[in-house]
């Protein structure tokens, strides 16, 4: 599938956007180590949260789904059953990561594989403190790469520090923390995003924090069965709120999306390259808290990206690097090297991209520079298989001369369905714009600067 893009006009768009990603995996997992049936809404039905719905059917979990974004899990008290035929994770890490943690509890063996990308991804960092804590893990492919084939036990709670900042890893021990004796305590250097423990928190799970980056959870739990309702995913609305803020007098409103404080560090950039930023929290009703933001566009100006936000950036980088292009002087980014290993090699890509679209662009080993603003023009441009890849590139499309063609787009599928529509609302000027002022329509709720 491709994807061809022109240049967008005037941007005045109200959007709301899928659920979130990281939260859909986890609350699924969890939903089905609870004690009873939780309904959740706001489910993600895209290709990577299906594998995770897929792999805990497999284990023996009854799952419904009444509404395509609805599903409701049957929790079973923490009690798997093996199973039948190995577990496919598709592309997805998260899958892969979190059902490693939760399989390294369990006595039967199980085997998880994924696809070509997902099988050049590196599992040593969930490996060697799963194995620490007692579990039997083995990588079959080169460099500690799946399949991946586990057999759980009797796990022991450990302390144990990250040697990079990993939700996925984190979340992966405090899953296997739930069925090991004793406390098991994950210390992060950097903080990164915490659904984990607010989904632990909704579903009276005892975890304990020091407000140092060390999370502990207690072992023997099960989770009391509760209905979540999962909000909007920013990372998804961070490719819309860039192209807003890239075009001065655009205009974008995104309702119920989250605005966990772990994921909103795209707004904080995108306000210090000069773009008119405000959110209003709604909801908070569930513990993840929900809202609107809003961005108007002004000309941007280069800033740099590094250190403690870079862990709660992940996934928006690749976008902010697009943001770079289109803002005045030099864009940096550091301390970047997890995106060497996602489901590409983001750094290069990114870098590979820009270059074909007309931008000056320097590749480094944790990171790059890209330099603005740059007059790009329309090219056919890989997708390397990463969903934010391909949709970060469509972004830059909107701001290119000519036509730019986004090549096996069908990978957008694994994190946002539905991204292609949207799209369209943003390059046909009939459909654009909204007929009730926005300032003036949040709901009256404390408004912050960001």
């Amino acid at each position: 599938m491709e994807l061809r893009i022109k240049r967008a006009p005037r941007i005045d768009i109200e959007i709301t956007v899928p659920g979130d990603k990281s939260i859909s995996h986890r609350a699924v997992i969890i939903a089905a180590l609870s004690n009873g049936a939780c309904t959740l809404h706001g489910f993600l039905p895209s290709d990577d949260c299906m594998h995770t719905v897929n792999a805990m059917r497999s284990l023996g979990i009854k799952i419904e789904e009444p509404q395509r974004d609805t599903l409701i899990v049957h929790g079973k008290k923490r009690v798997l059953t093996p199973p039948k035929k190995e577990i496919d994770c598709g592309n997805s890490g998260t899958t892969m990561r979190l059902l490693a943690g939760l399989l390294a509890g369990q006595t039967f063996e199980s085997r998880l594989v994924g696809d070509a990308g997902l099988s050049r991804r590196p599992m040593d960092r969930v490996i060697a403190p799963l194995s620490k804590m007692g579990a039997n893990i083995l990588a079959e492919g080169p460099e500690q790469t799946p399949p991946l084939r586990i057999r759980g036990g009797s796990l022991r709670g450990i302390h144990h520090r990250l040697p990079i900042a990993s939700g996925q890893v984190k979340s992966a021990l405090l899953l296997a923390g739930l069925f090991a004796k004793g406390r098991t305590t994950v210390d992060e250097p950097l903080p990164t995003r915490n659904h984990t423990e607010v989904l632990f928190n909704y579903f009276l799970v005892r975890t304990a924090t020091d407000g140092e980056g060390s999370v502990t959870v207690f072992g023997d739990q099960v989770p009391e069965s509760r209905d979540f309702t999962i909000p909007g995913d920013i990372s998804s609305a961070a490719f819309w709120l860039v192209a807003a803020a890239a075009q001065p007098r655009g205009h974008l409103l995104v309702r119920e999306v989250g605005l966990n404080d772990t994921r909103t560090a795209l707004l904080g950039v995108l306000l210090r390259m000069g773009a008119q930023v405000r959110e209003a929290i709604e909801d908070v009703d569930q513990l993840e808290p929900r809202g609107v933001v809003e961005v108007t566009g002004f000309p941007l100006k280069g800033t740099v990206i590094q250190g403690r936000e870079v862990p709660q950036l992940i996934d928006e980088l690749p976008i902010l690097a697009v943001a770079g292009v289109l803002a005045n002087g030099k864009t940096i980014i550091r301390h970047a090297q997890e995106l060497r290993v996602k489901e590409t090699d983001r750094i290069a890509a990114i870098a590979h991209n820009l270059r074909t679209m007309g931008a000056q662009v320097t590749e480094t080993n944790d990171g790059l520079e890209v330099h603005g603003p740059a007059p790009l023009h329309g090219a056919r441009v890989a997708s390397f298989g990463d969903h934010r890849i391909a949709m970060a590139f469509a972004i830059a499309g909107l701001f290119a001369e000519g036509e730019t063609i986004v090549q096996d787009a069908e990978c957008i599928r694994q994190s946002y369905p539905g991204f292609g529509i949207v799209l369209n609302e943003f390059t046909n000027p009939k459909r654009m714009q909204i007929s009730t002022p926005v300032i003036g329509s949040f709901t009256p709720t404390p408004v912050k600067e960001t």
